[in-house]
């Protein structure tokens, strides 16, 4: 049923019993529910809410148990998807160039954030120590010789998510130098990464006991405490995506393209309206696209940027990972050295490419960096998982924008943007015709089957884009 802002809500099939957008809003008001209950148990009842922590620390080994697949299959995926993407020509380049650049500029900007804040201090998480003067005796030659596994399959039963890295990155190099020979490997890959997802879905559905039992134990041991540092956590968060939204993303699109962020912000304001109601900027993908080649940047910019984007410049996302890895350390009584840091910003560079629009494919990267450079700290995902749910729409929110302001400017350096015709949008001059939406998919086809997923959606325009540059590059050389 279409609304009067411009957009329509899922409808829910009562035979099947079940939707995308259903199920996680279901999930989302569970697990707010357990937070609740989990905190007033552990004020209520101190003793009786550390009796739960069990259920938080069973939670998290089932997250654990899925970490060494995941990773192994999102690395090797998405050295496949930079590979296609950097095979387009000038777009795909400078869109992969300033995508790391950004995401590493988040995480760096989530890193110094923490470190000043100092999220989780007071708070009693665990009762583990951990072995400071081990961790620092081991040499910088074991470290690199650890990362190195006994056998090819024995970094999938060992402790180490370093090694699966290391594996899955030499088996997605290797099948991009087999080419064409490689594609069934590659397509076999995908279609386990969608089997490791679908379990960890299934997992997921544990996370309003996983948070219950967390939540219940920490204020049970910390008190009103425990509250006040996840709220800590929760603004700081919110304030670190507002700053870098208006103040990093909005001085680069000044400077690049003489366009105002609040301005651009307003036309995309039903895009934001849909992504709050959703938790996921996935759903707003198709307007996006949309009004990006509405504005007056080409086709082919977007067709490009946007769905690649979507994977590989998740600013939210990036800010989110370290701020939570450092209320983690911090809230467990043993804080990360600047040099752990450093190594799990490095970590997160790498192994939150290629899962984007996967629910809870950010909480397993989580906790894959910290795996791999500080195991002990692994049992404190429980409690995000609690608060989680409450910093997604800014996430969310964070990445949509990013991606937005990434268009423009790629547009922009391209020399592929009708700048006239931006300012006439922009200052509703020229409104947007929601018309234009009905019936289409993330590349405009109209009447196209729902629900593909944002990595289909990145590589369908990839190879279109490169078939295009084929095809023109045959004219030339015929003409």
């Amino acid at each position: 049923m279409a609304l009067t802002t411009g957009f329509a809500l899922p409808k829910f099939n009562w035979r099947r019993g079940k939707h995308a957008w259903d199920r996680h809003t279901w999930l989302y008001v569970s697990v707010l529910i357990a937070v609740v209950l989990g905190a007033a148990v552990g004020l209520i009842w101190p003793e009786v809410g550390r009796g739960f922590e069990a259920l938080g620390t069973g939670f998290v080994a089932l997250i654990k148990m899925m970490i060494a697949p995941i990773i192994f299959c999102t690395i090797v995926v998405g050295v496949g998807s930079i590979a296609k993407a950097a095979t387009v020509g000038k777009i795909g380049g400078l869109a992969l160039l300033y995508f790391m650049v950004m995401s590493t500029f988040a995480l760096a900007i989530g890193l110094v954030v923490g470190n000043i804040i100092h999220p989780g201090a007071g708070l009693d998480m665990a009762s583990s120590t951990y072995d400071v003067v081990e961790a620092e005796a081991k040499t910088t030659q074991e470290f690199i010789l650890g990362i190195i596994p006994t056998t090819f399959f024995s970094a999938f039963t060992g402790e180490s998510v370093l090694q699966v890295l290391f594996i899955a990155l030499l088996v997605g190099f290797a099948l991009q130098g087999l080419g064409e020979r490689g594609a069934p490997i590659m397509e076999a890959v995908k279609q386990l990464q969608k089997l490791v997802f679908r379990i960890l879905g299934m997992i997921l559905w544990l996370a309003p006991i996983g948070a219950f039992g967390a939540i219940a134990a920490v204020v049970g041991k910390t008190g009103v405490a425990a509250i006040w540092s996840l709220g800590t956590l929760m603004v700081a968060f919110y304030i670190t995506c507002i700053l870098f939204i208006v103040v990093i993303l909005g001085v680069m699109l000044w400077a690049v393209t003489r366009v105002n962020i609040f301005a651009l912000m307003k036309y995309l304001a039903r895009e934001y309206l849909l992504i709050v109601g959703t938790s996921s900027s996935e759903s707003a993908l198709p307007r996006l696209i949309a009004k990006m080649e509405f504005v007056g940047v080409s086709k082919p910019v977007v067709g490009i940027t946007v769905p690649t984007g979507y994977s590989f410049n998740l600013d939210g996302t990036a800010i989110y990972l370290t701020m939570a890895s450092l209320f983690i350390a911090t809230g467990m009584g043993q804080p990360m050295s600047i040099g752990e840091q450093i190594g799990l910003l490095v970590f997160m560079i790498i192994a939150s490419k290629g899962a984007a629009g996967v629910t809870g494919a950010g909480l397993a990267t989580l906790a894959g960096g910290l795996q791999a450079y500080r195991p002990d700290l692994v049992d404190g995902v429980g409690v995000i998982v609690g608060i989680d749910r409450f910093m997604s729409e800014g996430r969310a929110l964070t990445n949509f924008t990013g991606n937005a302001v990434a268009t423009l400017l790629i547009g922009t350096w391209t020399k592929q943007i009708d700048r006239d015709r931006v300012r006439r949008v922009l200052s509703g001059e020229l409104p947007f015709d929601e018309s234009l939406l009905d019936g289409v998919d993330a590349h405009g086809n109209a009447d196209a089957p729902q629900g593909a997923d944002v990595q289909e959606l990145r590589e369908a325009a990839v190879t279109e884009m490169a078939a295009k540059e084929e095809r023109a590059r045959a004219r030339a050389e015929r003409s």
